[in-house]
């Protein structure tokens, strides 16, 4: 791709100001996904009836999808980010509301739709939505306090969360709970109103631990192993343990021969067993360069809305890859939450592709507004009589 500064193209303009190296890293993220889901996934297939290569050549069909979704995302100016975001969470708040009242039970969860002949899942495209609407809903709080924008936040927040409970999907209402709260601490609101939400939030996962059979033998299980089955997250720590420091190679791991969420959830063990600790570190890398990448631009931007939304955004993908490889490892209880562009899925795919977009807009280089000045007026004196 070749441009010069000359040119005022929308493209060129897109070029000169977004983050490349951030972007090569995604990229990157996104092709060992495709490689892994070739190497991870046949097994899988085979052994749930399907064609060995099934849910890799959906992988692919998905990542496309989603790498066209994250471009078109990146090329939006932070107002249309905002009504995008906007639209989608209205979108995505009526399909919950439908999911909860006739969506298909699967495994005791209402959580998807049928769109295509494809399950689509519309919490995922929720989250990001919700993160960049609550950005400028808490910018806005501190702006113009007359705006009851804190007010609308909170009431978002806890419909979002309502639906999710209901699914009942607790992992991502607990997801959202964090990265909202940290947007809500970090908005400047008063020590008091943080301190009442932590006593919420602590109130509410109490309230999950009681109600839900699943949380509380999850819980359990990962404080007392010996409280009942824990041989899918045994046998991904074992496979870290087989794999060594450079793995058994390419395509001779077994674990994705046993564990029924190999290509998924623990599609980390995955890469811990056939690559080894080594690549293991080097994904984390990309993670890491991606998280951080977020939270140094987020601390020079002087926009109240574009540092809210950059944080959110960054703690939404870091925190999601975070889980998923802490479960991996056993430094947390079970939860079935995807590695992003890495585990095989359609809509959290898109739903991560969709959230890196918005954070690449949201990123992109722009002239401070402040520092632009008009150049001072001089007078003009004429030929004559000066």
């Amino acid at each position: 791709m070749s441009f010069t500064r000359a040119d005022e193209s929308h493209m060129a303009q897109w070029w000169f100001t977004i983050d490349r190296a951030l972007i090569a890293v995604i990229l990157a993220l996104i092709a060992v996904g495709l490689v892994l889901s070739f190497a991870a996934s046949p097994a899988v297939a085979v052994r749930k009836g399907y064609s060995p290569f099934y849910f890799a050549e959906r992988h692919v069909l998905f990542a496309a999808l989603g790498a066209a979704v994250m471009l078109g995302a990146s090329m939006l100016s932070p107002r249309q980010v905002r009504r995008a975001a906007l639209l989608l969470l209205v979108a995505s708040l009526g399909a919950l509301v439908w999911v909860a009242i006739a969506g298909p039970e699967v495994n005791g969860a209402r959580r998807w739709v049928r769109i295509a002949g494809h399950s689509f899942q519309p919490s995922e495209v929720a989250k990001p939505a919700f993160i960049v609407v609550s950005a400028w809903l808490l910018s806005e709080a501190r702006r113009n306090p007359d705006m009851p924008a804190l007010s609308i936040a909170l009431g978002l927040f806890l419909l979002l969360a309502g639906l999710l409970v209901t699914q009942p999907d607790v992992g991502q209402t607990l997801l959202i709970s964090v990265v909202w709260g940290a947007l809500f601490v970090l908005s400047g609101q008063p020590l008091w109103r943080a301190a009442a939400l932590g006593l919420g939030g602590m109130a509410a996962f109490a309230v999950a631990y009681v109600s839900f059979d699943h949380v509380r033998s999850r819980v359990r299980r990962f404080i007392d192993p010996s409280t009942g089955d824990t041989f899918q997250v045994d046998r991904a720590i074992q496979s870290f343990t087989e794999g060594g420091f450079l793995g058994r190679g390419p395509g001779e791991g077994t674990i994705k021969s046993v564990l029924p969420d190999a290509h998924t959830d623990f599609i980390f063990a995955v890469i811990g067993e056939e690559y080894g600790v080594a690549a293991c570190l080097v994904l984390l890398a990309l993670f890491a360069f991606i998280a951080l990448s977020a939270f140094r631009r987020a601390a020079s931007e002087p926009d109240p809305f574009l540092r809210l939304a950059i944080v959110g955004l960054g703690l939404l993908f870091s925190l999601q890859a975070a889980i998923n490889m802490g479960v991996n490892v056993g430094l947390l209880p079970a939860k079935g939450m995807t590695l992003p562009f890495i585990s095989a899925g359609g809509s959290s795919n898109v739903a991560v592709s969709l959230t890196v977009g918005f954070l690449l807009a949201l990123m992109r280089r722009r002239p401070d507004a402040a520092r632009v000045k008009k150049p001072q007026l001089r007078p003009t004196f004429g030929s004559a009589g000066t």
